[in-house]
């Protein structure tokens, strides 16, 4: 009988020591709070600026290594904004979007760099049904806040840059009219869950 309560006794302390040295937790993205903005340049003359809303996704964040966390994340392409009802429309159109087809653009970490501080998190982007490698300069995490009814949040920033020609993304118009080089940032607001 002994034996078997020093084994017993063994194994929850096993089992409570592991969740002690639990060090990664889950987090959502609140697409409320969150939203992808972008810039191309046009005829080569001045920048067009848009976003897109309706980020969603979930971010498992390592508090003791952060480049062991992860993230992946939809936008709503239904979305897309520039301030200029005929131009979105177009953006819709299947000559870029193509919303109808396409209503979401997605994103998947492979791995998270760490290099003196600046973080590095490169991914698959999915845009317009094609998938490759993107690369995205991070800040943050910010420092989560519990708000008075226990629920606790924090964020981050990223920006990098794509070309349209490796997503076959409005090939009907040259770089002469829209840039090849499309500047985006996101900014997302995460809630612990």
């Amino acid at each position: 009988m002994r034996k078997l309560l020093l084994a017993v006794t063994a194994a929850a302390l096993s089992v409570a020591s592991a969740g002690a040295f639990a060090q990664t937790s889950t987090w959502t993205i609140d697409p409320a709070h969150s939203s992808v903005n972008f810039t191309t340049r046009h005829m080569g003359v001045s920048n067009v600026h848009g976003s897109l809303a309706g980020v969603k996704g979930t971010i498992s964040l390592n508090d003791k290594d952060i480049t062991k966390s992860s993230v992946t994340a939809t936008v709503d392409t239904t979305t897309v904004s520039t301030g200029v009802d005929a131009r979105d429309k177009h953006l819709k159109s299947p000559d870029f979007f193509e919303v109808d087809k396409f209503p979401t653009l997605s994103f998947k970490s492979t791995s998270l760099t760490n290099n003196g501080g600046k973080l590095q998190l490169n991914g698959e982007l999915t845009l317009h049904g094609v998938t490759k490698p993107v690369t995205l300069d991070v800040d943050g995490p910010a420092p989560a806040q519990t708000d008075d009814k226990g629920q606790t949040r924090s964020g981050f920033s990223a920006e990098g840059i794509v070309k349209r020609s490796d997503f076959n993304f409005g090939s009907k118009f040259g770089s002469a009219i829209v840039g090849d080089d499309v500047k985006f940032s996101i900014d997302v607001e995460i809630d612990k869950q």
